[in-house]
This record gives structure tokens, C-alpha cells and sequence, in this order.
């Protein structure tokens, strides 16, 4: 664009009548380096035009395709009226903690933007989306051979993980700079068997977690879980095997101290039957499809 033998601006891409300018594409330029690095510091000119050479060409490729998509949306006679951009706009201020109009515009101005450059790139978004929607996602077909062969096949992602829920009493032993004192010791095991002998004269674990234990999890009666047996220590989940529901470990020695474990709930691993599963599978299905289908979509308007 010229005024009076001054370019304004450099036209990089034109798409039916549509432009990319070189101000957009570097801001789309940031935009990239930012997502795949957001501390990204070149050290140099050399180190920069490294990084742009990556990116730049994913970029052209990306906004050629928006471009695309957009006027397809117009084409289909999409578009966003002012009550929806003023609901997202007052959705962008409650998430953000933006108290007012004049403060998103300031925060705006910071990132270089306008109130029209956001709607605008609102539209745009919306647009896109929309024409995924109808002329993608909503043609995409799934038969049940597939969903029943995508289950049979991979059974295991239905599978729930073995659960366990359990109280803890944790008495502690201090440490100096001397390391661990022999009398503290074997006063807090002491400690540890005179409260595991109440616990199996029935005596509430979760009052006397509260009244003894040295644990955060006091608070809540020495309440753990439900963990994934996974996330249990190597030491832990030996100390627990063959052991049920209200079972109790004997004193435990752990890195801190003294220990004594109640087993609170175990669950065993389940899995989801074929129907209960079939609209997990189905979205499954459609998202390993999408980008195939978007692809073929793509060719198609560029060709056009």
C-alpha cells in the first residue's frame, strides 16, 4: 500500500481477494516463538533468523488455510452478532480479573491491539470453528464395526486403576545436626505401639490421628486417598500387601519417623462394558478422523 511514494504497508499473501500483511505475519511470527518457547532470548541476529526460518514456514501454510476457512464461513453466511462478542468479552474480563471496558482496552493497547482488532480476531476464530463444525465434524461418520473393534482392541483404556484409601498416625522423630537421637528414637516407637495397641482395643484411628499423629492429614482424621497403589512407596505397598479393609499395619519405620497404616477402602479395577463406553469411543474415533477429513477439506478449497 502506497501514499504519496511511502509504503504503509507490504502485502506478503493474497487469498481471493484477502490479505496477509508483513505486520500480520510478524505478529503471527511472535505468536509461534512465543508457544514454543515462552523464554525465548535470542542472543543474536543469526540466532533469531534461525528461528524464524523454522516457524515461518508452518505459519504461511496456517494462515493461508484460516484464510480459507474464513471465507467459506462468510460464503455460508456466518457470523458474530454483537450480543456473543459481548459475552465473550465479559468473559475475558471475569477470567482475567479485568474490571472494566477501559481497562481491557489498556491491556489490549499492551499487547498492540484494539477492541476491533479483538473482534476481528474473534470473528475470525468463531468462523473457522464453525465451518469445522458443519463441514467437517458433523459429516463425519463412525460405524459400530468400528467402535466394537476400537473396544476389543484396546480394552484396557476402559479400565479403572486399583484404588486405595487409607488413614496414616505418623509420629515423628527429631534430627539435629547430629543426626537422630537414640532415646528420641525409642521414645517415638514407644509412642507409635502404645497407640497401635488402643487402635486394636478399638479405639477410633481417626481420633487418635488427630490426638497423636504428626501428619498434615490430622486434620482430617489421618485420611489419605484414594491413591493409585502406583503412587504408594516400594516399602509401603509391601507393608500393605495381602492386608483388607479395617486391617492395620504393625509400627512402620519410615524416614521421619514411626508409622501405623489403617486400610480405610480398596477398590479393584473395573472395566467399562462396550455400551457405557461407546460415546468415549465414538469421540475417539472422530478425533483420529478430524485431521484427516480437515485435510482433504483444505485441498479442496484451495483448489477452488
Amino acid at each position: 500500500t502506497r501514499v504519496e511514494g511511502q509504503i504503509l504497508e507490504q502485502v506478503l499473501v493474497k487469498v481471493n481477494g484477502e490479505i496477509i500483511t508483513k505486520t500480520e505475519l510478524e505478529a503471527r511470527q511472535i505468536a509461534a516463538l512465543r508457544q514454543k518457547n515462552p523464554n525465548f532470548r535470542p542472543d543474536n541476529d543469526q540466532v533469531l533468523q534461525k528461528a524464524l526460518a523454522e516457524v515461518t514456514p508452518g505459519i504461511i501454510v496456517d494462515a493461508v488455510d484460516e484464510m480459507l476457512m474464513v471465507q467459506r464461513g462468510k460464503e455460508l453466511g456466518y457470523t458474530m452478532t454483537a450480543d456473543r462478542f459481548n459475552s465473550i468479552v465479559e468473559n475475558i474480563k471475569k477470567e482475567n480479573k479485568i474490571e472494566s471496558d477501559e481497562a481491557l482496552q489498556a491491556a489490549l493497547k499492551q499487547e498492540g491491539m484494539t477492541m476491533a482488532d479483538l473482534r476481528r480476531q474473534l470473528e475470525r476464530t468463531m468462523l473457522v470453528q464453525q465451518v469445522q463444525q458443519t463441514e467437517i465434524l458433523q459429516k463425519l461418520q463412525v460405524t459400530d464395526t468400528e467402535l466394537k473393534a476400537y473396544y476389543e482392541a484396546r480394552k484396557e483404556e476402559f479400565a479403572t486403576v486399583p484404588q486405595i484409601t487409607l488413614r496414616e498416625i505418623t509420629i515423628n522423630v527429631p534430627t539435629t545436626a547430629q543426626g537422630i537421637n537414640v532415646a528420641q528414637d525409642d521414645a517415638a516407637k514407644a509412642k507409635a505401639e502404645e497407640v497401635r495397641v488402643k487402635i486394636l482395643a478399638g479405639e477410633p484411628f481417626a481420633r487418635l490421628a488427630a490426638d497423636y499423629s504428626d501428619s498434615g492429614s490430622k486434620a482430617n482424621g489421618g485420611l489419605v486417598g484414594p491413591l493409585s497403589r502406583s503412587d504408594l512407596s516400594d516399602d509401603l505397598q509391601k507393608a500393605i500387601a495381602g492386608l483388607k479393609t479395617d486391617d492395620v499395619t504393625p509400627v512402620l519405620r519410615t524416614t521421619r519417623g514411626y508409622q501405623i497404616i489403617k486400610i480405610e477402602a480398596l477398590q479393584t479395577s473395573t472395566t467399562k462394558t462396550f455400551e457405557d463406553a461407546r460415546a468415549e469411543i465414538a469421540d475417539k474415533i472422530a478425533n483420529e478422523k478430524r485431521q484427516g477429513e480437515y485435510l482433504k477439506f483444505i485441498a479442496r478449497l484451495r483448489a477452488q
